[in-house]
């Protein structure tokens, strides 16, 4: 289906009176949190992580570092976080379908993205407990399972629309 097929029958499922109206995906955020791993001995080292996630991605992530000291978690001013990529125009779409097609159907009893993961604005989050999934990556490649938080940011307004929207692109709600 091309891009004007798409807005054509989202305009007629959604009941809008301008083609400009129909929800667009504005960025998807790809992050992945190693907080963790700073506290354990050996894993200073996130070259792994960050090159694994830029073939999955297509882009270098940024390294975030923390803001303020926590005690309870071990954790320092300056220490690494969070790796984070934000994907706009044809390379979200790109990782959307690839996630759609490829990756959550390899999610072991994946039954679909539960409808609770909208926020009031449409914007969808969901997480893939192993980012192993991806068939970019060799299997060799991943030697600490790590989880990835993906957030699709839509131009929906609400999450009925955002979720209309979403499932025309391939995505599965139980």
């Amino acid at each position: 289906m091309t891009k004007k097929e798409l807005f054509e029958h989202l305009k007629e499922r959604l009941q809008l009176k301008n083609i400009n109206e129909t929800p667009k995906i504005d960025k998807v955020v790809v992050s992945m949190g190693i907080g963790s791993l700073v506290t354990r001995k050996g894993h200073k080292d996130f070259e792994e992580f960050e090159k694994n996630l830029k073939i999955i991605t297509g882009q270098k992530p940024r390294l975030c570092k923390s803001k303020k000291s926590i005690s309870n978690f071990k954790l320092r001013e300056g220490m690494p976080v969070m790796l984070n990529v934000t994907l706009r125009k044809e390379r979200a779409m790109d990782f959307l379908e690839r996630v759609t097609k490829l990756v959550l159907p390899r999610v072991r009893d994946f039954t679909g993205i539960s409808k609770r993961s909208f926020d009031p604005k449409g914007n969808l989050n969901f997480g893939i407990k192993n980012y192993a999934l991806f068939p970019e990556l060799a299997v060799d490649a991943v030697t600490i399972p790590m989880g990835l938080q993906v957030t699709v940011v839509s131009t929906a307004g609400t999450p009925e629309k955002a979720q209309v929207f979403l499932e025309e692109l391939g995505f599965i709600f139980k």
